[in-house]
């Protein structure tokens, strides 16, 4: 989309065609919001903030930078960055904490985000690209399964691509609320399954079982292509409809019926395809991963992977979700999605770099453990926070709070004062999108050019020119670039012959690709090697011909149900489930700035089934405290007859009292160390309940 005149214009593009969400067409509000950071601020001796200098900011930082160094080494400074990044930024963040810092301890939001999903696409597929198709190829599709995914409020220009399955009546979705996806199953559409929170794994074997039972799989396939299937099967023969039903509450009848659509529409049994998507739903989860791995079996058995018209697929949740991950913001990543343990892979980057690859620290902590290793004896006594507000969206964000007070320096670069801007020590006043050149990569793995649109008021400066200066002053032993094409270029040399290739790519490369596109997509997929002929040929579909893996083959991989972390008990026995609303994003720090969306929704709430509610005796609109093992928050009830009576919804975009992080679980899967947003358990009580006789407060049914 573009600027003019202060007007958000949409592209026509294949993946939207032309829609935005609410969020995209109020966005060019901020461009202009008089909450706007616009100078540098540094925490005086009275510790309020004060507008700084430049100069000044940066030796603030360089001055604590040199510090931690000196009493804690290289590691005492700490990088937590974004996935709405660009992937230039994404780039030299991931250099700068590398070289010009020494320091191995970086990550970023997107550990929250789609990691588990990651982490099980590598082992499985041998390759993490959320969608490895074009998402345009939804639209022939028989069913589409959605395992924790709400896209028509999270993404609404995305409903248009279930219109082909919906009409036959193949929309599946799991999810334990009704959610304004769910109900696009009704009247015939397709099937929601109301499994209880932390069950989708249960639910996908069941699938599995009732495909097996009934001739639904692909045999030539799996003797083809795939490695693991007679575990997997044995694993899935246990679990039958009625079993299912016991432990998650799906009923028998709907399961069949929702695997009947999955066997129908598979191509082998005769079906135009089918799509297995996952969202947050099932990976924000201590066994997220694995309940990725059991979907994707799913998608295996069926013979979809690597099917023109059919596959497995995750949906970003972040404007760069994708690419943010790829070039070096994971701890344990270089550039190219190449593994920071691969000597090969080291002395690459290094090359590129001007370094030696001795000197490339070794991998990191993932998020969960950074935040908590801060101020802590041998932990990071400093921290850069960019294009992130942990504040506000870590799990138990009290905690993170705390660590991030127990800092010498927090340095927060931002375009808004969020919550965790509001801790730090330094604020440096960033560029917004509209402001900026750069590149992304979306859903599909196409990688998008970012253009500058607006002009910037006097005083905020882009990250790579922000970077380039502090590299400078700490002495980096090599340059650091600072305009986004030649970052481009660097990054595509560095991703060369990595999984993620960029090499055949830059600006120029994108810009001439868009102008030859009819229908304004760019058309260039990663991978995108650069070819002996220097025509540049993307990759829209993955996985046709094989596998990402060594053999070339899938690995299915033999999954058990777990149950949740902080499961219900007689001092919590309800479910907290937590997720996103239409008008809001991430943290709600840009979002809850535009009038427009802050009218819509402009607070927390609680939602409760009207049952749940006149157990606890609560009623609509009162406040509750919402109690788990990590504290409480504070929010309206909002009664619905849409979500299960064990369980409780807040949405997490709101901060202070009303921050559903405050009480979620920073438990971690151990593979993708994704925390348990997802499923906690709370009690309720009505905030203020002198005047209201007391009420048993029992496990609901």
């Amino acid at each position: 989309m573009t600027i003019t005149d202060g007007v958000v214009e949409p592209r026509s593009f294949p993946t939207n065609r032309g829609g935005l969400c609410h969020k995209g067409w109020t966005s060019a509000s901020l461009l202009t919001t008089p909450q706007r950071l616009t100078t540098p601020l540094v925490r005086d001796a009275g510790g309020e903030l004060r507008r700084s200098t430049w100069e000044e900011a940066y030796d603030l930082i360089v001055d604590g930078v040199h510090r931690a160094q000196a009493r804690g080494g290289a590691d005492g400074v700490a990088v937590f960055g974004g996935g709405g990044l660009t992937h230039e930024k994404a780039y030299t963040l991931g250099k700068f904490t590398r070289v010009a810092l020494g320091s191995r301890m970086i990550d970023y939001n997107g550990r929250f985000c789609m990691s588990s999903a990651a982490a099980a696409g590598n082992r499985s597929l041998g390759l993490d690209r959320g969608l490895p198709f074009p998402l345009t190829d939804l639209n022939g599709a028989d069913a589409v399964l959605l395992v924790g995914s709400n896209p028509a409020e999270t993404m609404p220009p995305f409903v248009q691509h279930l219109r082909s399955c919906r009409e036959r009546g193949g929309l599946l979705v799991i999810d334990p609320r009704r959610t304004s996806t769910a109900a696009l199953t009704s009247d015939g559409a397709g099937v929601h399954l109301q499994p209880l929170p932390g069950t989708d794994l249960t639910v996908l074997l069941g699938l599995l079982h009732v495909l097996i039972t009934t001739g639904g799989v692909d045999t030539q396939y799996l003797d083809e292509r795939v490695d693991g299937w007679d575990v997997v099967r044995r694993r899935a023969m246990a679990w039958w409809p009625e079993a299912v039903e016991r432990e998650t509450g799906v009923p028998v009848a709907e399961l069949r019926c929702a695997a009947e659509v999955l066997q129908r529409s598979a191509p082998v049994n005769g079906g135009h395809g089918a799509y297995v998507l996952t969202g947050r739903g099932a990976e924000q989860h201590a066994h997220g991963t694995d309940t990725v791995s059991a979907a994707i079996n799913l998608a295996l058995a069926l013979g979809l992977p690597g099917r023109v018209g059919s596959g497995y697929g995750c949906l970003t949740g972040q404007g760069n979700g994708q690419g943010g991950r790829e070039h070096g913001q994971k701890c344990d990543q270089l550039p190219g999605y190449r593994a920071i343990t691969d000597p090969a892979a080291r002395a690459h980057v290094a090359a590129v770099w001007g370094v030696d690859p001795e000197s490339i620290p070794g991998p990191g902590l993932p998020a969960v453990q950074l935040f908590d290793s801060l101020g802590r004896g041998s932990g990071p006594s400093v921290l850069f926070v960019h294009g992130a507000n942990p504040a506000v969206s870590a799990p138990n964000s009290t905690a993170v709070q705390d660590r991030l007070a127990s800092l010498d320096l927090l340095v927060v670069t931002d375009f808004v004062m969020s919550e965790t801007a509001a801790m730090a020590d330094v604020v440096l006043p960033s560029l917004q999108w509209a402001e900026e050149e750069g590149a992304m990569t979306n859903l599909e793995g196409r990688v998008i050019r970012r253009r500058r649109s607006a002009t910037p008021p006097p005083g905020p400066r882009d990250e790579l020119r922000i970077w380039r200066k502090l590299a400078e002053r700490l002495d980096s032993p090599v340059p650091f670039e600072s305009e986004p094409a030649a970052v481009f270029d660097e990054l595509a040399r560095a991703s060369s012959g990595g999984p993620a290739d960029y090499s055949g790519l830059s600006h120029a490369v994108l810009d001439r690709s868009e102008l030859a596109s009819p229908d304004g997509g760019t058309g260039l997929y990663w991978p995108a090697p650069r070819s002996q002929s220097q025509e540049v040929v993307g990759t829209p579909r993955l996985f046709l011909d094989r596998f990402a893996t060594p053999s070339g083959r899938a690995v299915m991989f033999d999954v058990r149900p777990e149950p949740v972390n902080d499961d219900v008990r007689a001092d919590a026995p309800l479910y907290l489930l937590t997720g996103r609303l239409l008008q809001h994003y991430q943290s709600g720090a840009q979002t809850r700035r535009v009038e427009e969306l802050r009218r819509a929704e402009p607070s927390a709430f609680v939602q409760i089934h009207p049952l749940t509610a006149q157990r606890f005796g609560i009623e609509e609109g009162e406040q509750v405290v919402v109690t788990t093992a990590r504290g409480s928050a504070t929010a309206a009830a909002r009664l619905s007859n849409d979500i299960r009576r064990d369980c409780v919804f807040m949405p997490f975009h709101y901060a202070g009292d009303q921050a559903a992080n405050r009480v979620t679980n920073d438990a971690v899967d151990p593979v993708s160390s994704m925390p348990e947003f997802k499923v906690t358990a709370c009690s309720l009580a009505v905030a203020h309940p002198a005047t209201k006789p007391a009420v048993a407060q029992g496990v609901t049914a």
